[in-house]
């Protein structure tokens, strides 16, 4: 009790202090005019709105449910990557009227699970994320709130078994930070890899694997990637943010691919041949609808797979030359229906399998980048 009441008080510090120092003519971030509320609020994670990945697909889902609709809505962002500047951020969305707050992103959980009790009127739209308390002790959702997360590893599966079946035998995954959800797509990549492999009868598929360990666009991300494409690997899965800017870079002094994550990045590089996509903006507007309608979710964990769109490749701009839109259905018709069975990142038991080689493919060889 004394934690929530000490969050509630550092929450209100933090909050006067943005907005003495922030302009009331600024519409995206600081005060907002008492006379202007919005139903509708988003707070943004680390990076900007536009930034082809998490945030800017989970604000194409506001906007277009709320444009669709009537409703008004705004985005914040915080002033740093920090559970206070998250609340800070909460609070001033709350004062500008909103009823519904969605939140992009892990870096969230723990600023929902505080936020869910302090703002019990406010309903929280938590992507890719369970609240939890900062030691990860207690798992809580109240009924103010939902926590939506997807199946990566079908996603990370589809781009394996596409990049296999277009001709690739020499494979590169280059995962940000090893958070569980890049873990599940680069299994789903391996797995995706050796299903094609044995459909196609190919015997020996080359996959280097690495975690850079964070999300950054880095010089030692683009050095690494340049040094695999020199080494002969044809295409890289970049899955961690800005990291597949360095891996995009690479590959377009190399003249070699990429696969794109999270939203369809081919606009980002013409070298991306396809992107493991989750349906943010779907799973936003349909759980904004099912909060408008009386419907809203509360307290449950989500999980947004094949048969509920939750994962896709941008089959309408992927570059693909012997993959094709029948190939996708096909596979994808099988995940939907669940008719294949993939390894996430733990075991039956729930301990972590704390290596890709732990999954035992057979025609993937796979050598870890350390």
């Amino acid at each position: 009790m004394m934690k929530r009441v000490l969050a509630v008080l550092l929450t209100f510090i933090l909050v006067f202090g943005l907005v003495a120092c922030g302009g009331g003519g600024d519409t995206n971030q600081g005060e907002t005019p008492a006379a202007e509320t919005y139903d509708i609020a988003m707070i943004t994670d680390v990076g900007t709105i536009d930034d082809k990945s998490f945030n800017q697909g989970t604000w194409e889902g506001v906007v277009a449910y709320a444009e669709e609709n009537g409703i008004t809505h705004k985005y914040y962002k915080p002033t740093e990557q920090s559970t206070d500047a998250y609340l800070a951020a909460i609070q001033l969305a709350v004062a500008g009227g909103a009823k519904v707050i969605v939140t992009p992103g892990f870096l969230f959980e723990e600023p929902i699970y505080l936020a869910q009790d302090l703002y019990e009127d406010v309903t929280f739209i938590l992507i890719d994320g369970n609240p939890h308390n900062a030691d990860y002790t207690e798992f809580r959702t109240e009924k103010n709130a939902v926590g939506i997360v997807f199946a990566e590893e079908q996603s990370g599966y589809l781009a394996g078994y596409a990049a296999v079946k277009d001709g690739y035998t020499k494979l590169g995954f280059m995962g940000g930070m090893a958070v569980p959800a890049v873990v599940r797509y680069g299994y789903g990549f391996v797995q995706g890899a050796e299903a094609a492999a044995a459909e196609l009868g190919v015997k020996n598929i080359d996959l280097k694997y690495h975690y850079t360990g964070n999300f950054d666009a880095t010089p030692e991300a683009q050095t690494l990637a340049a040094s695999w494409y020199a080494e002969g690997t044809e295409v890289i899965f970049a899955c961690g943010g800005a990291v597949g800017n360095s891996v995009m870079s690479a590959a377009e002094a190399k003249g070699a691919k990429v696969i794109g994550v999270d939203v369809d990045q081919s606009s980002e590089s013409n070298t991306v041949i396809t992107s493991a996509m989750k349906g943010l903006a779907a799973a936003v507007q349909t759980t904004l609808d099912q909060y408008y309608k009386g419907e809203f979710p509360g307290g449950e964990s989500l999980v947004y797979s094949a048969d509920m769109d939750g994962v896709q490749l941008p089959m309408a701009t992927s570059k693909f030359t012997k993959f094709t839109q029948a190939d996708y259905d096909a596979v994808y018709k099988k995940l939907a229906e669940n008719a294949i069975t993939l390894q996430k990142d733990v075991d039956a038991s729930g301990n972590a399998i704390d290596s890709p080689t732990k999954l035992g493919t057979k025609l993937v060889k796979i050598t870890e980048v350390k």
